[in-house]
């Protein structure tokens, strides 16, 4: 007996890291092109990492907002695959790709008419507006090729080809950073865009992203029998499913990327030199999330599956061993980053006031990484139940009702500048790990009753 449990948890290692691991490599890669357009854009000066990083806190929450709707797409085609109903995938995917240009249209048209303004009110120095405004233009051209991949994505992933989609990501990072160098530098007789070729690199290698996912679906067996690349008479019921499943996924993961935008214009108010260092330190702990994220859309694709299939006792053991190998790999990289805050700091400046303030931003960044490490993969395992709501409001209230109230409070009332915003959001981060924690133990409580 005690074999065959030994032999059915290294089957659920195995599992579950064949499908965790290319993801993160495929998440890696994809930070690693916000990586190096601030990482370019600081060599190439302080206005350029700040036109950028006031950029890049603009369109993150956006990005990753609607991209959370579309994500919608994993859960569902999750629990058609373990409840044996393959033939209406491609309806799912076919909606999502539908959903995806309409956001598109919706955030180029909202892009044109309120980006102007927002910048305008938020006091930056001019030649910080100028890399900002077109450092989004460039970011805006390959915003409907954005949304488009992830339904694809989405598909690829859930059917088990995690690795086929780190492969095309792979292929993608090194292109993009080759194209940051030339357009930001200005080489191969090309002008010196500065920060805002990061912005063209981007929305370029976008198209190419879905070029090849496209490509992929078309040519290999695996996908083309489910013909997802099609037109599609929209139905109302299947895209209320969507939405039911993807709007709370979507607002919860806004709320919490928002914060950040949010932040940004509070630590404007500090000079350059800060907000260029807490874009070095908040770059750099996007890099590191992702392996918290990757555990996260690991666990939605095989809990999905268990819980499509109604073997509830299985998708438990997936979600204590997914926190396990979580919490374990946080210990490894939290080390690492607390040890080496100052070479880590030097990746992007070497202006010696910007370098005093990532090494100490690092050091928030730190303990919101462990209480990341326990509220991410909660997150993917309730979201494989379709439990979406929970995460809904663990956003709100740990990032809009904690995080920013306590904030402005650390920063207006007790005066602790730039600081007291990452303070505030190591309390955000530890509220909604115990919030997701709790509601996670009542929910498998609960399934357990059921069966």
């Amino acid at each position: 007996m005690l074999k065959l449990l030994q032999s059915s948890q290294r089957g659920r290692l195995k599992r579950l890291l064949s499908v965790m691991l290319p993801i993160i490599g495929t998440q890696i890669a994809t930070i690693g092109m916000n990586f190096f357009d601030a990482s370019m854009s600081g060599q190439a000066g302080a206005v350029d990492l700040a036109g950028t990083a006031i950029g890049g806190n603009i369109w993150m929450p956006v990005q990753t907002g609607i991209n959370g709707v579309l994500m919608a797409g994993m859960p569902l085609v999750a629990h058609l695959l373990g409840a044996g109903e393959k033939d209406k995938i491609n309806v799912v995917v076919r909606h999502g790709l539908l959903l995806a240009v309409a956001f598109a249209l919706l955030v180029i048209i909202g892009g044109i008419i309120g980006l102007p303004l927002l910048l305008t009110h938020m006091g930056l120095a001019p030649e910080v507006y100028h890399v900002a405004i077109w450092y989004m233009a460039g970011i805006g051209f390959g915003v409907l090729p954005f949304f488009l991949v992830t339904p694809l994505r989405c598909l690829v992933d859930t059917l088990g080809y995690t690795g086929l989609t780190m492969k095309i990501y792979m292929l993608a990072l090194p292109i993009n950073a080759a194209l940051n160098y030339v357009l930001i530098f200005g080489k191969l007789g090309l002008p010196r865009l500065g920060g805002i070729g990061a912005g063209v690199a981007t929305g370029i290698t976008f198209w190419l992203l879905l070029g090849m996912f496209a490509l992929t679906l078309k040519k290999v067996g695996a996908f083309s029998a489910y013909q997802v690349l099609g037109l599609i008479r929209p139905q109302r019921e299947r895209v209320r499913e969507y939405l039911t499943i993807g709007i709370p996924m979507g607002v919860s993961i806004f709320m919490e990327s928002s914060i950040f935008g949010v932040v940004a214009l509070f630590v404007a108010k500090f000079g350059t030199n800060v907000i260029a260092a807490h874009q070095a330190a908040l770059n750099f702990s996007s890099l590191i999330y992702m392996v918290p994220l990757s555990f996260s859309l690991a666990l939605t694709i095989v809990i999905g599956v268990e819980a499509g299939a109604k073997r509830w006792q299985s998708a438990r053991d997936y979600t204590v061993l997914g926190l396990e190998l979580s919490l374990l790999c946080a210990f490894v990289y939290i080390f690492g980053e607390y040890f080496n805050r100052r070479l880590i700091a030097q990746i992007y400046s070497i202006n010696a006031e910007i370098l005093s303030l990532t090494v100490h931003f690092l050091l928030y960044a730190v303990l919101w990484q462990f209480f990341d490490a326990v509220a991410a993969p909660i997150q993917g395992v309730l979201r494989g139940y379709k439990d979406v709501n929970a995460t809904f409001w663990s956003g709100m209230l740990a990032y809009w009702g904690i995080c920013l109230p306590f904030g402005i409070f650390f920063d207006f009332v007790l005066g602790y500048g730039p600081f007291a915003y990452w303070q505030s959001l190591v309390i955000g981060v530890a509220f909604s790990a115990a919030f997701l924690s709790c509601r996670l133990l009542w929910l498998q409580k609960k399934l357990r009753r059921t069966a």
